[in-house]
């Protein structure tokens, strides 16, 4: 315990305070930039405020994630002084109507300061609605009136939300560029994914939104990337001497990235089928954790110097071919007395599907760094738990001393750094330890930092994260259009091969560990999954 203790302390005390002051100092300079651009403040040193809209406000992503994120913003006094949110779907709707849908996903921090029903009350009073269409300019300038109308004669910021399909971006970007952007303030856009289906339609979008935005106004949001351990993953290593010299080829066998889900589609199934669990999971969640776990040290912690070295990684990855991944669909299976419904058998999805519901892969990163290191991906709907991790597992200690003492599995005679994003956030080092008493037995033991025993703070939702983030002008955790395109290139070759050869996935049921076909896979490249071991379900 006083290890696992030393192991704490040292991930939370030893933040390098100069990458910190560097990445303080760079926020105040963008802003001091922002002030020099008039975005900030006008020539009268009068107040600015900002106005967030929701477009899409009756979708369930905005009900469900963007509204209760503002809130616990500003709960946590984390909105500027002077804001104003406001929805815009096609809907119609009431200002009292839209605060009775929004009021009921609202919830206070488990830390209450003040009286959350307040709190509530003060934060609904600021939320209006617009009802239109999402490619009539008349409507958004209908919509800008009403903004005007709130911003009075502060200098206006304003941060618009897309909480849309994708196939209408562009005409929302075009009416909200040419008829709701802020005349001396900034005027910014968040992009949801899906980002296309492939590199063709990824670049047509990107295309299309630069015909009304700069890419200094487009912010692709990436959730992912807002999750506490995945934003952690860079003070892990760059800031604690212990990791970084280990973090390469020649100490480091394997790196697993694993994401799955104890449910299926459950009625999103019309959705998910047309893109599947390659285009959902791996191609930017899982991808977006892969290149910030590899990148090379960057020059600050400013956003570009950041995004450069994620794009060098993703440049330097061998696109993937058929033979390096496996596909499965999850199909119904009783259990204790209960079927759980295969994915065909959703409503909303076709019969005779073949998108993968699961997908297993193997990649690999042409540098210096990481040459012939598999790098595998497992993601997976309808599984027998849920969880997303990275798992580090470290090569074999040469000549080792107490080989016997593990007799032939050598796989558990070896280092692992787990670093689960989610549920239960918690990093932990599995190591080789003698168990106390007068014979020479080994144990496997975990030094492990888990959050909920260390912190008494709630972990903050990603989106709280990316929607401050975009307020305050911060894109280290957006993702720049080279970056989409490098990800994109990695993967359609794949997608293509798999629907025009129609690749029939492995069938596993419903609450398994998934295909067969996974198994041999990682066997392939001499890899075990991390996730297999009876260890992992106390851990």
């Amino acid at each position: 315990m006083a290890m696992a203790g030393a192991l704490a302390r040292s991930s939370i005390n030893g933040l390098d305070t100069r990458s910190l002051s560097e990445s303080l100092a760079s926020r105040e300079i963008r802003k001091e930039k922002e002030i020099g651009d008039g975005a900030l403040e006008n020539d009268s040193g009068g107040e600015s405020t900002v106005t967030i809209t929701v477009v899409g406000a009756s979708g369930d992503l905005a009900k469900k994630k963007i509204f209760p994120a503002l809130f616990a913003l500003f709960y946590e006094g984390c909105l500027p002084k002077h804001f104003t949110v406001y929805g815009y779907a096609r809907s119609k709707m009431t200002n009292e109507e839209l605060r009775t849908m929004i009021s009921r996903t609202l919830t206070c921090r488990i830390d209450q300061r003040e009286n959350c029903g307040d709190k509530i009350e003060k934060f609904l009073q600021r939320c209006f609605y617009q009802s239109g269409q999402y490619n009539s300019e008349e409507d958004f300038s209908r919509l800008d009136k009403a903004l005007k109308e709130h911003e009075g004669i502060r200098l206006a910021n304003r941060l618009f939300y897309l909480s849309i399909p994708p196939d209408i971006f562009i005409e929302v970007a075009r009416c909200a560029s040419l008829r709701t952007s802020s005349s001396k303030g900034w005027t910014r856009v968040i992009v949801e994914k899906p980002f296309g289906r492939d590199s063709e339609s990824s670049a047509e979008l990107t295309r299309g939104l630069k015909n009304y935005l700069t890419e200094e106004q487009i912010y692709r949001i990436d959730h992912y990337l807002g999750k506490e351990l995945v934003e952690n993953m860079s003070v892990l290593r760059f800031s604690n001497l212990v990791f970084e010299p280990l973090w390469s080829r020649q100490y480091i066998r394997n790196v697993q990235l694993i994401f799955s889900e104890d449910f299926g589609t459950e009625g999103r199934g019309g959705y998910f089928d047309n893109y599947g669990i390659i285009r959902d999971i791996m191609q930017n969640h899982l991808l977006q954790i892969l290149a910030l776990f590899a990148m090379e040290p960057p020059v600050s912690l400013d956003a570009e110097d950041m995004r450069n070295e994620k794009v060098k990684v993703l440049r330097s990855m061998r696109p993937l071919k058929l033979e390096d991944v496996v596909v499965g669909q999850y199909k119904s299976h009783y259990k204790g007395g209960i079927k759980y419904p295969g994915y065909t058998d959703d409503k909303t999805v076709p019969r005779n599907s073949i998108t993968p519901t699961f997908a297993a892969a193997a990649l690999f990163i042409d540098n210096a760094r990481w040459d012939g290191i598999p790098f595998l991906m497992k993601a997976g709907k309808a599984l027998h738990s849920r969880r997303t991790e990275i798992r580090v597992q470290f090569r074999h200690v040469p000549g080792h001393l107490f080989k016997r003492s593990f007799g032939m599995d050598l796989d558990h005679a070896t280092n692992e750094l787990v670093i689960r994003v989610q549920p239960d956030e918690a990093i932990y080092l599995k190591i080789n330890n003698k168990v106390p008493g007068l014979g020479m037995r080994l144990d496997r033991s975990n030094l492990n930092l888990l959050y909920s025993d260390r912190y008494s703070r709630e972990i903050p939702d990603a989106y709280e994260r990316l929607l401050l983030d975009a307020i305050e002008g911060e894109r280290r955790l957006f993702i720049r259009s080279d970056e989409l395109d490098a990800a994109w290139s990695l993967f359609t070759p794949l997608l293509k091969d798999l629907e025009e050869k129609k690749v029939a996935p492995e069938l596993y049921p419903y609450g398994s560990r998934g295909p067969v076909g996974a198994y041999y896979l990682a066997a392939k490249h001499n890899v075990r999954w991390g996730d297999l071991g009876a260890e992992t379900q106390n851990t």
